[in-house]
């Protein structure tokens, strides 16, 4: 039997839980993928202020479930070996803390780890308007090849809920990472009708 592609989900305190509350649950309908979570303290908050849920509610959609301030835990080892990262929302302090080395929690240290590893890590950063310590952040992060991908809505498949331009969202990021799940593709304007 082959083993399942882990995919580390750490969330944070930005706005947009939405998000990674949708991606844990699409990751439920692949079968050959684990997901690994961490949420901060302040994910914890914005979940329960956003979206009316507890810790538990979204722990129940993870296969597998770590304490953020356990940062000797398995994620925190090259050695365990992942598809890659997303930070879904981040905030600009994890930001920050990313693109200076600073890994001081178990979201930080297996952000540090999946780039040093050379593995994906895509970072759903949220704040606007940006300043110059963001862009400089964004920068030193996607220099180090980290993906930066701020969850912007797109409407060229005329979604018609905010479901549906969350899930459109989730599906580009999970395609970033080699997951593919169920959504609209771009497929040119010679498909377009007139």
């Amino acid at each position: 039997m082959k083993a399942k592609r882990r995919l580390v989900v750490g969330i944070t305190g930005a706005t947009g839980a939405i998000y990674a509350v949708r991606l844990l649950e699409a990751l439920q309908s692949v079968d050959d993928v684990e997901s690994h979570l961490v949420v901060s303290p302040s994910g914890v908050l914005n979940i329960k202020y956003e979206l009316d849920l507890v810790r538990q509610d979204v722990h129940c959609l993870a296969d597998e479930v770590y304490s953020f301030r356990d940062v000797g835990a398995a994620l925190s080892s090259g050695g365990f070996d992942t598809a890659g990262m997303v930070v879904v929302p981040c905030s600009m302090r994890t930001l920050a803390a990313v693109a200076h080395g600073l890994s001081d929690n178990l979201i930080t240290r297996a952000a540090d780890v999946t780039l040093k590893e050379r593995r994906r890590l895509v970072m759903m950063v949220r704040e606007t308007p940006l300043n110059l310590a963001h862009l400089r952040n964004m920068t030193a992060v996607t220099e180090m090849g980290g993906i930066i991908f701020p969850p912007l809505p797109a409407f060229y498949h005329h979604p018609k809920s905010i479901e549906e331009m969350v899930d459109h969202t989730v599906a580009r990021v999970l395609e970033l990472l080699g997951i593919e799940v169920p959504g609209p593709h771009w497929e040119g304007t010679a498909h377009r009708q007139p």
